[in-house]
């Protein structure tokens, strides 16, 4: 998950710096697209092509959907805003696995746990707040949160997938559909590339396939109590990128916001372990 976290942020500064040329439709299109093509190379050298015979069609389809919401939306988020604010947003998603969990999977959740999600929610105010009052777009904070809930909506069906799937036909067919979909909606404003702009393509598909093969194997070798904390690390890399190749330093009210959310996320991950703990214990054993 660490390592996911690091090449996510590289490739996420790489796909900013393409969004200044390209529509968010074509930028997550290329990104799906060359993630993809460095994903089937070893797959074609070892001539392991059945293990991406989809199991659980409807699933694949559902995340790919997701994955077209996810990939637009992030793009044009972080296009407007910095790279940390998108983040500070974004990080908001684990809060809405949990709260999502109820009405999909009819899961109970605990009062506290309410109450950290609120106060997560609440954080994000915190960052939305003086970002309003700079007139940054709410259009892009919007972008960031629709992110936000459907990569939480994508994660929620990981589990599902991969009783019958590896992480190799996951990763396959979620880049494979919601590369398509992406390219659909960018055929009308399709723009060519310049070969000054392939560099930037290949580091974002080198980096894309790895975060998208580590991150679904770490939900699929352990659950998201465990990983789950090692995401928010992504707000430490943002810093410093957009400190390093943007010079923007982050304000007091993101620094407050993401630190509310990032505190939030991480009680309700260790609530939920320590829950499933006592769920294994001895002492709650049936007789």
């Amino acid at each position: 998950m660490i390592a996911a976290v690091f090449v996510f942020a590289i490739m996420d500064a790489s796909m900013k710096r393409l969004s200044d040329g390209f529509a968010p439709f074509q930028v997550a299109a290329m990104r799906c697209w060359s993630s993809l093509a460095i994903l089937c190379a070893p797959i074609a050298w070892r001539r392991r092509w059945r293990e991406l015979v989809p199991r659980s069609p409807w699933l694949h389809g559902a995340r790919g959907v997701l994955g077209v919401v996810t990939l637009a939306s992030f793009v044009y988020a972080v296009h407007v805003l910095s790279l940390s604010e998108t983040y500070a947003l974004f990080l908001c998603a684990p809060l809405l696995m949990t709260a999502l969990s109820v009405p999909l999977r009819g899961e109970r959740v605990a009062v506290q746990r309410w109450i950290a999600i609120t106060a997560g929610l609440a954080g994000a105010l915190l960052i939305l707040r003086p970002t309003a009052a700079a007139g940054i777009s709410m259009l892009a904070v919007g972008a960031a949160a629709l992110s936000a809930v459907s990569y939480a909506l994508s994660a929620l069906l990981v589990p599902a997938l991969s009783r019958s799937n590896d992480s190799t036909s996951m990763v396959f067919w979620s880049l494979a559909i919601s590369g398509a979909g992406c390219a659909a909606f960018a055929a009308p404003a399709w723009r060519e590339i310049p070969l000054h702009d392939a560099g930037w393509l290949v580091l974002v598909g080198v980096c894309g396939a790895l975060g998208q093969f580590w991150l679904t194997e770490a939900f699929r070798l352990a659950p998201p109590s465990v990983v789950g904390p090692f995401e928010y690390t992504a707000i430490l890399w943002a810093f410093a990128i957009d400190w390093l190749f943007w010079s923007a330093a982050p304000s007091r009210g993101l620094l407050l916001g993401a630190a509310v959310v990032i505190a939030s996320g991480i009680y309700v991950i260790a609530d939920e372990r320590r829950q499933a703990k006592l769920a294994l214990s001895p002492a709650n054993a049936p007789p």
